[in-house]
């Protein structure tokens, strides 16, 4: 039997033990099944938010090498952004540790989320048009990689319903998988199919980049050259790099205390995208 995207109806039970987390406010929605994987959407909805609305909607998706890591690390963005009017959503994706999987898997979840999304967004109150994805780290790389890399979906999904975010919000990515970039070797041969990078063509989302300049994964030439390529093909980026900032520098509470300024940026960015309107309510 063909592996299929869920459309569910928000009135099916949830099986709360198969959930990574239980996130304060947040409804969790299967989205997917792969065997006996169940793998949920945390959702924070803005006030007032009805199924009458399009509002715009943004999902994360966690750190951790493709290796580990949960839906909790963006919880502070979602808040921010719910409260801000967004459907903002973190996501859970299979990994290493848990699903003896490859980055392969890990992308081909990202872009079921995005399907999902795209699919119900009737249901969640959201414009089908204005989806972001985001992420830190390896999620950083599963978000790029849904808004850049063609390939990679999900067997027996509907591909007329597109995967592709409309924007992309990036924490230190590792969107170069090249030998001179970061998971060469878990991804060879294939390695060239899965880097954001090297899959950079015309129509790629407009894109905020967030990175230390002591990032010992991701150099600030990577950076560099991802918007140098970006520009190229004429989408918009930008790229803020925070000096002396290490791996992971985003998150909040992380020395250095960067978290509210990626936050402002990022409000900015989005309301430059006309998703937003106001100023940033946290500082």
């Amino acid at each position: 039997m063909k592996r299929t995207l869920l459309l569910l109806s928000f009135a099916l039970p949830l099986a709360a033990s198969a959930q990574l987390v239980k996130l304060n406010g947040a409804k969790a929605i299967q989205y997917k099944r792969v065997g006996d994987t169940k793998l949920f959407l945390h959702v924070f909805e803005p006030e007032g938010n009805s199924t009458g609305g399009k509002r715009p909607a943004i999902v994360f998706f966690f750190g951790g090498g493709w290796n580990g890591g949960t839906p909790k690390q963006f919880e502070p963005h979602c808040r921010h952004l719910a409260a801000r009017g967004m459907v903002a959503i973190t996501a859970e994706y299979r990994v290493k540790s848990r699903n003896k999987t490859t980055p392969f898997e890990c992308v081909a979840d990202g872009k079921s989320a995005i399907r999902w999304v795209r699919a119900n967004a009737a249901k969640l109150g959201i414009d089908p048009k204005r989806i972001a994805a985001g992420g830190g780290s390896a999620g950083g790389h599963v978000a790029a990689a849904t808004g850049n890399c063609p390939r990679l979906e999900e067997k027996g999904e509907d591909l007329k319903i597109s995967s592709k975010p409309d924007a992309l919000v990036l924490f230190n990515p590792v969107y170069d998988n090249s030998e001179s970039g970061y998971g060469y070797a878990r991804v060879q041969p294939r390695w060239k199919e899965i880097s954001p990078m090297h899959n950079i063509r015309k129509g790629a989302p407009p894109t905020i980049v967030f990175l230390g300049t002591k990032d010992k994964l991701i150099p600030v030439a990577t950076g560099e050259e991802y918007q140098k390529r970006m520009k190229v093909i004429g989408s918009r980026t930008e790229l803020h790099l925070y000096k002396d900032a290490p791996h992971g520098f985003f998150n909040k509470g992380k020395p250095g205390n960067h978290y509210p300024d990626t936050i402002e940026k990022m409000d900015k960015f989005l309301a430059s995208l006309e998703w937003l309107k106001g100023e940033p309510i946290e500082k």
